[in-house]
């Protein structure tokens, strides 16, 4: 499929965007120089003026990220269609699809949006899209572009019935690809419930003709007390499904059927699952969604990633570290430091203290005896045991949990190279 002539022209232009007040941590005297302009400087993270808290992105670990789950999904037979909402950054969007990425997996019209100013010519929407203002404006992207696809969950018949008549009344000329998303359990989140009522909506698709059906699809995240049998038994359902409607000639007139899931915590499960599929009256296109191994983290994912279980597949790198200087020290046992919940993501763990680069000199060490416990707005409280070194100027480098809420506090985060050198800016879009 040819690549939108917006993707590369889109991506390339922000490296024309003026550096100003509106970007957290850069240095003052970058005012009205360009991003690119400013990346080739190549300025150090701790000597190039930046100001403190900035967070950086390791250049090395997010390449080596990209690189393994390329190399995973080939190897699983899996296609790949990261979910954006980790990062929302076309540049990281472009390197994905670099790196062997179907498509990009958005949870909102926002997104979507997003994705297509700057040229993404496949996305999976993992949500039932029933807003009509976003239905018109899907219709008019689909209608200008023989060369877009989009495929979004159905789970309700309300649904159907509200995507059918917004689109009946954009006057749309092609039907939006749907996938039926069944639910991981009566206590999960979206999807439905049950086989018979999959059936149903399949029927109620069949019969709208601005929508269809090519494919079943889920988030196995959410099975109650998840565990590898659970989560395997019920994507053997998903499996199911899909093979009892291709024997029921619902697949007919498609050139593949679509079949999808796979956050971050499951995808070895769902590998060796889909794995199982038999063979069908068509390909089927086993589209995997994880997002968070972009970055992956120092927290959550790294206790919950499949890469543990399976360390001969190789190994995900945390690339976020948080710099944040000391500001007061009002007594041996604590320290703020002035990085707080408009900095860093606090929503499952606190920032981990890994290193602490000297104020005095520049010189690093590992930030033992080095707690924080607690953020404040704009601070992070710091507990420090006895005999810990840490004064007012040094910097405290910490590992973030939790990849989605660390990128959207930064509209321009620095990519650093080992050494400290900034070869680029990665630009979000929350």
């Amino acid at each position: 499929m040819a690549a939108d002539p917006r993707s590369d022209n889109a991506v390339g232009r922000l490296a024309d965007e003026r550096v100003d007040h509106r970007f957290k941590a850069l240095p003052p005297d970058a005012e009205g120089l360009t991003v690119g302009d400013l990346a080739a400087q190549r300025r150090n993270l701790f000597t190039g003026g930046f100001t403190t808290p900035v967070l950086a992105l390791s250049a090395e670990s997010v390449e080596h990220n990209l690189a393994l789950m390329e190399t995973y999904s080939a190897r699983h037979g899996l296609a790949f269609a990261p979910h954006g909402k980790t990062s929302m950054s076309p540049q990281l969007f472009a390197r994905q699809l670099e790196h062997g990425a179907w498509g990009i997996t958005a949870a909102v019209p926002h997104q979507a949006r997003v994705y297509r100013a700057f040229g993404i010519q496949r996305i999976f929407l993992a949500n039932e899209l029933v807003d009509a203002a976003a239905l018109r404006w899907l219709a008019g992207e689909l209608d200008a572009d023989p060369g877009f696809r989009f495929i979004c969950y159905v789970d309700s018949l309300r649904g159907i019935e509200l995507m059918n008549a917004a689109l009946v009344e954009a006057g749309a000329t092609r039907p939006v690809d749907v996938v039926i998303e069944l639910g991981a359990g009566d206590s999960a989140r979206t999807g439905v419930r049950d086989e018979a009522t999959c059936l149903d909506l399949a029927n109620a698709v069949a019969a709208a003709d601005t929508l269809r059906l090519v494919g079943i699809a889920g988030y196995e995240g959410e099975v109650p007390d998840a565990n590898a049998e659970r989560v395997a038994a019920w994507l053997r359902r998903l499996v199911a499904l899909v093979v009892d409607f291709d024997k029921a000639g619902r697949f007919a007139d498609l050139d593949e059927i679509v079949l999808s899931a796979g956050g971050s915590a499951w995808f070895d499960t769902v590998a060796e699952v889909f794995a199982e599929v038999p063979e069908l009256t068509r390909p089927v296109l086993k589209l995997l969604r994880s997002g968070a191994y972009v970055s992956h983290d120092d927290g959550h994912y790294r206790h919950l990633t499949p890469f543990n279980r399976h360390p001969d597949e190789g190994a995900l790198q945390p690339a976020f570290r948080l710099w944040a200087q000391v500001v007061s020290r009002p007594n041996g046992e604590q320290a703020f430091a002035n990085a707080g919940k408009r900095d860093a993501a606090y929503d499952l763990d606190l920032p981990e203290a890994q290193v602490v680069r000297s104020g005095r000199d520049g010189s690093v060490r590992p930030a033992d005896g080095i707690a924080v416990t607690g953020l404040s707005d704009q601070h992070a409280w710091v507990r420090t045991e006895p005999g810990a070194e840490l004064e007012v100027g040094d910097w405290i480098g910490m590992g973030l949990s939790h990849p989605c809420t660390s990128f959207d506090k930064w509209q321009l985060i620095p990519l650093v190279e080992a050494d400290g050198t900034v070869s680029d800016f990665v630009r979000t879009f929350f």
